[in-house]
């Protein structure tokens, strides 16, 4: 179910020195997102899952809004998570004809530093600060996973969220088919727990 979490930070760099203090694995240098301004570092989770650490690339030029509000955001934070899908297509008419629109799907790509390109489709993340019901991903066929390619040794212990209106969002995950578990709190949040060979630290 979980294809990535993404933790969008103002310094890229800074958030990668202190994932690797905390968990005792350094993230995966990703690669440049054209277009969007933006660079990443990836870590392994298990289970076909990974972390995604997101920041501004001040090498490269946005054509608008960076994702995630990179662009006003002081502080790193758990802003959101993608949810698997082998058809996304299907499964983004299957959420409008249950009453939920996940937007429209873009194909995207990024190169890795060794050169690798990779494709994939997904529906926009929302505006929010934090991002509670998923995104949609579906990776290319000829594209490798980016779990299997990023570094390894840590586990996601626990993923959880919460909003003001849990009946309101519990709709929207019925309608894209995820199984999630959401908390009434007084405002959205995101939190998941990792646990590396150095340590366990807790992102929200």
């Amino acid at each position: 179910m979980i294809d990535h979490l993404v933790y969008a930070t103002p310094d890229l760099d800074a958030a990668v020195e202190w994932v690797t203090a905390a968990l005792g694995v350094r993230p995966t240098p990703g690669g440049r997102h054209p277009g969007l301004g933006t660079r990443n570092a990836l870590l392994d989770l298990g289970g076909g899952a990974y972390l995604e650490l997101i920041g501004i690339d001040a090498e490269a030029t946005a054509d608008g809004p960076r994702p995630f509000g990179l662009d006003r955001i002081a502080g790193p934070r758990l802003a959101a998570w993608a949810a698997k899908t082998d058809g996304i297509d299907q499964r983004v008419a299957r959420a409008r004809r249950f009453g939920y629109d996940p937007g429209p799907v873009l194909s995207m790509s990024r190169r890795r530093p060794d050169g690798t390109e990779l494709q994939w489709r997904l529906t926009s993340p929302g505006p929010h600060s934090v991002e509670v019901v998923p995104f949609l991903i579906e990776w290319g066929d000829d594209t490798p996973h980016p779990s299997a390619t990023s570094a390894g040794g840590c586990r996601l212990l626990s993923f959880t969220g919460a909003h003001p209106e849990p009946d309101a969002v519990a709709e929207m995950f019925r309608a894209l088919g995820v199984e999630f578990s959401v908390e009434p709190a007084p405002s959205a949040a995101l939190r998941a727990e990792i646990e590396g060979p150095g340590g366990t630290v807790t992102l929200s």
